[in-house]
């Protein structure tokens, strides 16, 4: 007695599950730009930023220019820095008052 394997083929396989097999969601990408859109931003209105550095050193000034690793602060009657993006503990915008604090943020002192 002979015994026989058969087989289906890979299109009757492919019938009887469906057409295609699923495709999977794509990966979320890596960066969103919202980083480069904030700052560009900020450029173009040279709007007054507060940095505050984790040393605790506030930095006032406008953002010049910007890449992955640091910004370049214009500042007025002071020189201009170059400031690594490492060294940032936040930003902000600066406030009609001098301290910077709008409620949002802890009283920023200068010279800590």
């Amino acid at each position: 007695m002979n015994r026989k394997l058969i087989r289906p083929s890979l299109s009757e396989i492919q019938d009887q599950i469906g057409q295609r097999p699923l495709r999977r969601k794509p990966a979320p990408p890596d960066q969103t730009n919202a980083e480069s859109f904030y700052y560009i931003k900020q450029m173009q209105a040279r709007t007054p930023m507060v940095v505050v550095l984790n040393s605790g050193e506030v930095i006032r000034g406008v953002i010049e220019w910007y890449d992955r690793n640091c910004i370049k602060v214009h500042r007025g009657s002071e020189p201009n820095l170059l400031i690594m993006k490492g060294a940032i503990r936040y930003m902000h915008k600066e406030t009609n008052g001098r301290n910077g604090n709008d409620g949002n943020y802890p009283p920023v002192q200068e010279g800590e």
